[in-house]
């Protein structure tokens, strides 16, 4: 058995670093389970970066759920806000003009897509949830493997947007 930490390092939208969550994993023969994370700096409206900012984008909570998201469509910008409160406080960047938000299918995430989609819609920006057949979209992946990931989630992807699968 093998204990290792994972770092994510969280950006503001200029790309400053504001802070790191690191995340312990435990590698139990072919198996790795997560066994504790810690937040340090200021994550609140940051996250971890995958692409510059883009007039479209997606947003999630967990690492893992966002690079699943970013195996099926790696030409998206994303962004992992890296917890359900962080989501709902994500700051996006003024030119953002649509966002999908990867929806974790339980109460703290339905509530963060629902608060990140009150705040962003006043501002002219077009809100899709993106919602997986399980808990998060790693869970799908995981599970059914990317083609069958790919074709979920076209079928909730604005027209203009399945270019990125």
């Amino acid at each position: 058995m093998n204990d290792f930490p994972f770092d994510a390092v969280g950006f503001d939208l200029d790309g400053h670093i504001t802070g790191v969550m690191r995340t312990y994993l435990r590698r139990c023969d072919a198996d790795v389970r997560v066994i504790m994370r810690k937040a340090m700096g200021d994550l609140a409206g940051n996250g971890v970066r995958f692409g510059p900012n883009a007039v479209v984008m997606a947003v999630g909570e967990g690492v893992e759920t966002v690079l699943s998201l970013r195996m099926a469509m790696p030409g998206m910008s994303m962004v992992s806000a890296l917890s359900a409160a962080h989501v709902a406080a994500w700051i996006s960047p003024p030119s953002l003009r649509r966002v999908y938000i990867a929806v974790d299918q339980d109460a703290a995430g339905r509530n963060a897509a629902m608060r990140l989609r009150y705040r962003l819609e006043p501002l002219g920006v077009v809100v899709i949830d993106l919602t997986p057949q399980r808990k998060d979209f790693n869970d799908d992946l995981t599970a059914d493997g990317l083609s069958m990931l790919r074709a979920r989630i076209a079928d909730q992807l604005h027209a203009e947007d399945r270019n990125q699968l």
